[in-house]
């Protein structure tokens, strides 16, 4: 029997022909909408992760469940989205392995995690990030780590707007209490002037 000759055999392409202004394809534009969209919303995070296993990773995610959700995107989707939302400047920090944590609680206790564990895996490094609109550098990132908790600030907060009005009533009360005091020396000297 003769063997028939057939077409070299090649996987066909998932995912469909690319947009002709070289945008993301259409499976992709889900993903960059919704980073464009983490951008805007809060403070985001960006760490380089080389060197982390994937039990590391799995240990990282589960420090900042309670604060952040840490993601893994294509360094190209994430520098689309980083266009379209105007942080050009953050584009030149997209380079390397790159995980992003994007920040729905505390920032100050999300950094101050990610430095926490940077300490125990030091292949982990903060890279920058966005805060409140701005594009941060490594620096300035770590930095956000030596800031204290919101709770923290709040209770310093209330404790300074509580002295002052603690000292008022202190004030108030040794007055009134001053004020009682003369009242029974004077019904104390009333009853001894009527019985004499």
């Amino acid at each position: 029997m003769a063997k028939v000759k057939t077409g070299p055999k090649t996987r066909k392409k998932l995912g469909g022909p690319r947009p002709s202004e070289g945008g993301p394809r259409a499976d992709k534009s889900a993903t960059v909408a919704t980073v464009k969209a983490k951008f805007a919303e809060g403070p985001v995070l960006l760490t380089e992760y080389r060197g982390l296993t994937v039990a590391e990773l799995k240990a990282l995610r589960r420090a900042l469940s309670d604060g952040a959700e840490l993601k893994v995107i294509k360094n190209t989707l994430m520098t689309i989205a980083a266009r379209e939302a105007g942080l050009v400047d953050l584009i030149p920090l997209l380079e390397g392995p790159t995980a992003i944590a994007f920040v729905t609680g505390d920032v100050a206790k999300v950094a101050k995690d990610l430095a926490e564990f940077a300490k125990k895996s030091p292949a982990l490094t903060l890279k920058g990030g966005v805060f409140e609109g701005k594009v941060l550098d490594g620096q300035q990132a770590k930095a956000l780590s030596t800031l204290e908790s919101r709770e923290v600030m709040l209770t310093k907060i209330a404790s300074m707007a509580i002295t002052p009005i603690q000292q008022t009533a202190n004030v108030f009360a040794a007055g009134f209490n001053q004020l009682g005091a003369v009242l029974v020396q004077l019904k104390d000297k009333l009853a001894a002037a009527e019985a004499a």
